[in-house]
C-alpha cells in the first residue's frame, strides 16, 4: 500500500506547472508532419507482431446538453440530439476505415467510450456504434475485457444502464464533483445525489464489476467542512475507484471558466487542507493511493496490478493493459499504436471532411526515438509504481543510467536532500512526501520540457 505524506512547504516549494504524463512525448510534442501514410505503415507494421497485440479502442462522443463551467474537456454543447446522428455516420465510416489496418485475430481487450457525453447519444444511436464497432473489430464477448464507459447520471434514461450492460459494457465511471448545492450552482452543474446514488444502485445490481466516480477540489465555495459533507457521503456510497481532480482555473485558455469568480475559489491553503482530508478520509476508508488522482480499494484491479508490478497509464489515465496497441476513434482522439502517438482533427468541420475526403482524420502525431522509448519506460515506472529499477533499464536500453542521465541525477539528488525520493546506484524511490509531487520527479526525464520554455499545464497539487 503507498503511504502518502501531505508535506504543505514542499508541496508549496515545488507547486509549478506540469504535464499529466498520460503520454510521453505528451501531446504538445506531436506534429503536423505525422501523416495518415506514416500512421497506416505504423499500425500494419503491427499485424507482423506474435503473438498477435491486442487491442484498445477509445471513442470520443462530443456532446453535451449543459455546459459545466470548470471543464476543459474537447466538447460541443447543444440541446439538439439531432446533431449526433451526422456525427455517428463519420465514425461508423471511420471505425470501418480503421479496422482495415488491423488484422482480424487481434482481440479488443480494452474499449473505452468518453467525451463530453457518451451517454448524449440515443439508446438505438448506442446499439448501432456497437453494432458497428463489432463488425469491424474483434470484441471479446466473454465479458472478460476491460468495457468502460463514462456516465453522467443526470443523462441515465430508463434501461440505459441495462443496455449498456447488454451491448457489453462492464465498467463505468461517473462525474459527481461536490455535493454542495452552492458549488454546483455556482459551476453549473445540478446534480442530486439521489440520481447519482440510484445510478450506483442500479449498476451493482446489473453486474457492473468496476465503478468510479470523479471529484473535483478547488472548485468555488468549496471549504473544508463542505467537502468534508461530500466526502462521508461518497465514501457511504463505496464505489470502487475514486478520482479526485485539482481544478486547475485557466480562464485565458478555457471559454467557460470565465463564468468562475476568482474570489469564489478556495485559497491555496484551503486547497491544501482539502486535499489532505480527502487522503485521509479515503485511507481511513481503506482506499489505496494509486498515484496521480486516483484511489481504488485494495481488491480492484488496478490495486492489483500495481501490486503485482502491471499497472500501465495512457490516455485514459491508469491502466490494467500495457501491451495493447490504442486506436483513437473519433474528433480529436489520441491513438498509440507501435511505436507512435497520433491525434485526429480536433474540429467537427475538419473531422468530417477528411472522413467525406475518404481519409483517416489524422492532423498530428509524433514516432518515438531511441531517447522517447527510454524516458517512457522511466516515466511509466514511476508514475504507476513509485520506483525505478535503475538495472533492469540500462539491460533493456543498454545504456549506463549515470552517464545518460548525469544531468537528470543532479536534479534529482537536490529532491532527496528535499525528502522526495531516495536514490543509490541501482533504484530510485518515491519517498512517501513525493508521492504528491510524482510529477514533478518524472518531468527531470523530460527531454523536451528541459529543452524548451516552460509550456503552460495545469499545476501539480
Amino acid at each position: 500500500m503507498h503511504k502518502l505524506v501531505v508535506d504543505p512547504d514542499l508541496i508549496r516549494r515545488y507547486d509549478k506547472s506540469g504535464p499529466r504524463y498520460t503520454s510521453y512525448p505528451t501531446a504538445v510534442e506531436f506534429r503536423g508532419g505525422f501523416t495518415e501514410a506514416e500512421y497506416r505503415t505504423r499500425a500494419e507494421r503491427g499485424n507482423d507482431i506474435t503473438p498477435p497485440r491486442p487491442l484498445s479502442l477509445y471513442f470520443h462522443i462530443p456532446f453535451c446538453d449543459t455546459v459545466c463551467f470548470y471543464c476543459a474537456c474537447n466538447k460541443v454543447v447543444t440541446k439538439n440530439r439531432r446533431r449526433a446522428a451526422p456525427y455517428l455516420d463519420h465514425l461508423h465510416r471511420e471505425i470501418a476505415r480503421q479496422s482495415e489496418l488491423f488484422d482480424r485475430k487481434r482481440v479488443v481487450e480494452q474499449l473505452h467510450w468518453g467525451g463530453g457525453t457518451p451517454t448524449f447519444i440515443s439508446h438505438e444511436e448506442m446499439q448501432q456504434l456497437m453494432d458497428v464497432t463489432r463488425r469491424h473489430f474483434h470484441l471479446r464477448d466473454d465479458d472478460q475485457g476491460e468495457y468502460g464507459i463514462e456516465i453522467d447520471p443526470r443523462e441515465v434514461r430508463t434501461e440505459t444502464l441495462a443496455l449498456l450492460r447488454r451491448l457489453g459494457f462492464n465498467r463505468l465511471s461517473m462525474g459527481v464533483q461536490d455535493f454542495d448545492p452552492v458549488v454546483q450552482k455556482a459551476v453549473n452543474r445540478l446534480q442530486s445525489e439521489a440520481e447519482t446514488f440510484a445510478v450506483l444502485t442500479q449498476a451493482r445490481a446489473l453486474g457492473f464489476r468496476s465503478i468510479s466516480m470523479d471529484l473535483i477540489y478547488g472548485l468555488p465555495h468549496q471549504s473544508v467542512a463542505s467537502f468534508g459533507r461530500t466526502l462521508d457521503k461518497i465514501i457511504n456510497a463505496g464505489p470502487d475507484r475514486l478520482s479526485v481532480f485539482n481544478y486547475a482555473h485557466l480562464p485565458e485558455m478555457f471559454k467557460p471558466q470565465r463564468r468562475i469568480r476568482a474570489e469564489d475559489l478556495p485559497s491555496p491553503q484551503e486547497k491544501l487542507n482539502i486535499l489532505q482530508l480527502t487522503i485521509e478520509r479515503l485511507t481511513q476508508a481503506g482506499y489505496v493511493y494509486i498515484g496521480m488522482d486516483h484511489f481504488a480499494r485494495p481488491d480492484d484491479e488496478l490495486a492489483v496490478a500495481q501490486r503485482n508490478g502491471t499497472l500501465y497509464r495512457n490516455f485514459q489515465g491508469y491502466s490494467t493493459h500495457a501491451e495493447c496497441d490504442l486506436v483513437g476513434l473519433g474528433v480529436t482522439s489520441i491513438g498509440m499504436v507501435g511505436d507512435s502517438y497520433c491525434q485526429n482533427q480536433r474540429t467537427l468541420e475538419e473531422y468530417y471532411a477528411a472522413i467525406d475526403g475518404g481519409h483517416l482524420p489524422v492532423m498530428r502525431g509524433i514516432t518515438l526515438n531511441a531517447d522517447d522509448k527510454l524516458r517512457r519506460e522511466i516515466i511509466t515506472q514511476l508514475i504507476c509504481h513509485f520506483m525505478l529499477d535503475v538495472r533492469t533499464v540500462e539491460k533493456s536500453h543498454a545504456i549506463r543510467f549515470s552517464e545518460y542521465f548525469s544531468t537528470e541525477l543532479a536534479d534529482l539528488r537536490v529532491m532527496q536532500q528535499d525528502g522526495l525520493l531516495d536514490m543509490d546506484a541501482g533504484a530510485i524511490r518515491v519517498r512517501p512526501a513525493g508521492k504528491l509531487l510524482i510529477r514533478n520527479i518524472c518531468m527531470v526525464f523530460d527531454r523536451y520540457l528541459r529543452e524548451k520554455q516552460q509550456r503552460r499545464f495545469s499545476k501539480v497539487i
